[in-house]
């Protein structure tokens, strides 16, 4: 198969689809990998590295997705890309169409197979997004800490404290993979930390592991507004399984109870965010004030951290990469019911059910596709 790696588009993502490393397992495997030209340049890889790795270099984009009859890329395809998306071409990347009706239908209307990372599931969980949630935790109280600082409309408060001047306190919201680091590395700076989550064979788990500066807490709504009003950070980390819309789970009523200055990181972006107040930024203009509340909301956080993320998003995608490309997306989908739950469109057909109650658009079973 022909495989294509575009350079990524959106806003400051550094991040590419292939590495070298992945270039050359797909090779060995006797397909065929083009990389357009400079692809992986921000995130340490040359073209040079491409080449010896056993890729092809490709002067455009255009000429990649022309060319390739599977798309391997890190974030999801944007607009300008649109029209280069064609009937039948596997595209495999990060969509989170859930929080995006245009790419949604966009990728309806060029009738192509789209294999999701971020809904890939296997028995122990979901193996594409935990390596980027892992990032994007540990990012998030990094973001969060730096935000506090007076020169961006932060309260001037350094999260880690001093010898008499208390550290500050920060709540995380969602004890998954996101909220699970962001925690660690909040409390490693010395925080006091308070982590809510709904699973509480999860909060079990967290107590044993977390640090003595680090709560864990059954979360619902009282939980939560009494929390916020004491918090310096929030995180929001919420995903719900399926695709489905992050709940608002942070209101604007809230936001007026926290000291300003105060930071929201709402890492749940991606999927529309948790915060009534959230939309997405980007690298070049993160952060903005509401309620007198600095929301860092960037779409694509790894990005910043390019190399390690794109290392780590390919030891985790290659496995099924191979799959795919070896068998082709569909009888792939059949053998792995893993990779089945990642198949968000085919020829036209919607298959994430949460993506199509969120937009009231017609939906087709997986199960039905793959009979």
């Amino acid at each position: 198969m022909k495989i294509g790696c575009p350079k990524e588009i959106k806003n400051r993502e550094c991040r590419v689809g292939l590495t070298p490393s992945a270039v050359s397992a797909y090779t060995h495997a006797s397909h065929e990998v083009l990389i357009e030209n400079n692809a992986g340049l921000l995130a340490g890889f040359t073209n040079e590295d491409y080449i010896a790795a056993g890729a092809k270099i490709i002067p455009t984009a255009a000429e990649v997705w022309a060319e390739a009859e599977m798309i391997v890329k890190v974030k999801e395809p944007m607009a300008p890309e649109y029209p280069l998306m064609r009937d039948s071409q596997i595209i495999y990347t990060y969509f989170h169409m859930a929080a995006d009706r245009a790419l949604t239908e966009a990728c309806l209307a060029s009738r192509s197979t789209c294999i999701a990372y971020e809904l890939v599931q296997e028995p122990y969980g979901l193996p594409l997004l935990q390596p980027m949630s892992e990032v994007a935790g540990k990012m998030s109280a990094l973001m969060g800490a730096y935000y506090l600082g007076i020169t961006y409309g932060g309260s001037g408060l350094l999260p880690t404290g001093v010898p008499g001047v208390l550290p500050a306190n920060v709540l995380v919201i969602g004890g998954g993979v996101v909220g699970t680091n962001s925690a660690k590395v909040a409390a490693g700076l010395g925080a006091r930390v308070v982590i809510a989550d709904v699973n509480h064979s999860r909060l079990i788990y967290l107590s044993d592991v977390m640090p003595a500066n680090c709560v864990a807490v059954y979360s619902d709504p009282h939980t939560i507004s009494e929390e916020i009003k004491k918090a310096d950070i929030v995180v929001g980390a919420v995903l719900l399984p399926g695709g489905a819309r992050a709940p608002r789970l942070v209101t604007r009523e809230h936001l007026r109870t926290m000291r300003p200055g105060s930071v929201f990181v709402d890492v749940a972006i991606d999927q529309g965010g948790i915060g009534e107040t959230s939309h997405a930024t980007t690298h070049d203009n993160p952060v903005f004030i509401e309620e007198g509340v600095v929301h860092y909301c960037v779409a694509n956080m790894p990005g910043a951290y390019a190399r390690t993320s794109a290392l780590a998003l390919n030891n985790a995608t290659i496995k099924y990469g191979l799959q795919i490309a070896g068998k082709g997306a569909i009888a792939a989908c059949r053998d792995s019911a893993a990779l089945a739950m990642g198949l968000s469109t085919y020829k036209g057909k919607l298959t994430v059910k949460a993506v199509a109650d969120e937009f009231g658009i017609a939906y087709e079973d997986v199960h039905k596709i793959l009979a």
